[in-house]
């Protein structure tokens, strides 16, 4: 007997990803294919990685029906499918916040923070992105340089600051509470009156079709004013960033000098991206 459906389940859906699932049950009383794969949904979404196997017992299904659930969540764009496992796309209605990346991916990026500073190279001022790996990136800065950091970022900025080398410009705003970052028409004016040496940009997604998305319009645009106003621009994210599509495209792979990820991203799948342009390093 399929376990039940947790207390809450449908949180974190939109009300039209809703009533794209129809009916809770089946007439035999079981977890019809829309529920079951609303709750896939909802545990993928939750966990942040979903195991198939461990789904498929929790579920009282097969595997291979479990495989052509994630194949239609897939399909409509909701989750990302890879080696066993599927991860949540972000999307306009659901956005995890900084307390569930935290643990997410740890290890990996902290490797690619790590690299990641190792590409400063005579850079004197750099953008740093919203989110937990850029926050990182503000940790792993070396010392004894002196080096301007402009952001958007609340956590980055209280980073910075406390860099006796560092000078950090926080960009003002209004601040979303999700990510602890400014946005609107005041954060890229001010962008947009400097000229910044290196831009380190992280995505909710990258594409070889779609390019760079982020499921809210605003964020968009202050990434794609700091694309604009940096010379150089490097790509930073864990491989399930890799192939997934948000809502706002806001730049193109071949803007990017390098996209910096984990080993969990194939060799092969490294080289469809670089072949846009950018290298792509995997630590």
């Amino acid at each position: 007997m399929a376990e039940s459906l947790p207390s809450g389940y449908l949180r974190g859906m939109t009300a039209a990803e809703d009533a794209d699932f129809g009916e809770i049950h089946d007439p035999a009383g079981r977890l019809s294919a829309n529920s079951r794969r609303r709750a896939l949904l909802f545990l993928t979404r939750e966990q942040g990685e979903l195991n198939v196997t461990a789904a498929a017992e929790r579920l009282s299904v097969s595997v291979e029906t479990l495989r052509r659930d994630l194949a239609v969540l897939e399909e409509r764009g909701l989750v990302r499918r890879q080696y066993g496992s599927a991860y949540p796309v972000e999307s306009l209605g659901f956005e995890t916040d900084l307390g569930h990346r935290a643990g997410e991916w740890l290890a990996e990026k902290q490797r690619i923070a790590a690299e990641a500073v190792r590409h400063l190279e005579e850079a004197e001022s750099v953008f740093i992105d919203e989110g937990y790996l850029p926050s990182l990136i503000a940790q792993q800065l070396p010392g004894g340089r002196p080096l301007t950091v402009v952001t958007a970022s609340m956590p980055v900025a209280t980073t910075v600051a406390s860099h006796s080398d560092h000078a950090v410009i926080m960009l003002g705003g209004r601040v979303r509470g999700k990510t602890l970052a400014t946005v609107d028409h005041w954060v890229t004016r001010m962008l947009s009156d400097l000229v910044i040496d290196l831009a380190f940009i992280g995505s909710n997604g990258i594409s070889p079709t779609t390019g760079l998305t982020t499921p809210d319009p605003v964020v968009a645009e202050v990434k794609k004013t700091a694309i604009r106003v940096s010379r150089r621009r490097i790509f930073v994210g864990a491989h399930n960033k890799f192939r997934a599509s948000s809502f706002c495209r806001f730049a193109e792979i071949q803007e990017f000098e390098l996209l910096i990820t984990d080993s969990g991203l194939s060799v092969a799948e490294a080289q469809r991206f670089a072949v846009q342009g950018p290298r792509v390093v995997r630590v």
